[in-house]
């Protein structure tokens, strides 16, 4: 079962199958460099929760061609998801990813704790 199909147990709360480990390396590496993890927490904290690529770019000291690398990185990751408008591309994040993402990482209450 993956991480697309339900909900994965905490990484403290049982091991990860071969699938799901895979499945969330990929993220993991994607959300591994510090440009796409600036992207992603302009975009997912953005209100309204989409941002336009012409928003994104003059944020970094980086060409248009680099930062739309980073963000197809991203998008293949699921982590984000896009559409054209015109001469410009909107991005949002993907809550299910997220929230599945928190999920793994989420620690298991303790009782008493």
């Amino acid at each position: 079962m993956s991480m697309q199909d339900a909900c994965c147990a905490g990484l403290a709360s049982a091991p990860l199958d071969e699938a799901d480990a895979t499945e969330l390396a990929r993220v993991f590496k994607a959300l591994g460099d510090p440009v796409r993890l600036r992207l992603l927490s302009m975009i997912a904290s953005r209100e309204g929760g989409e941002m336009c690529v012409c928003e994104l770019t003059p944020a970094f000291d980086l060409a248009q061609p680099t930062i739309s690398h980073h963000l197809k990185l991203l998008r293949q990751a699921g982590l984000i998801d896009c559409e054209r408008r015109g001469t410009w591309v909107y991005y949002w994040a993907l809550p299910s990813t997220m929230e599945r993402l928190a999920a793994v990482l989420r620690a298991p209450q303790r009782a008493g704790a």
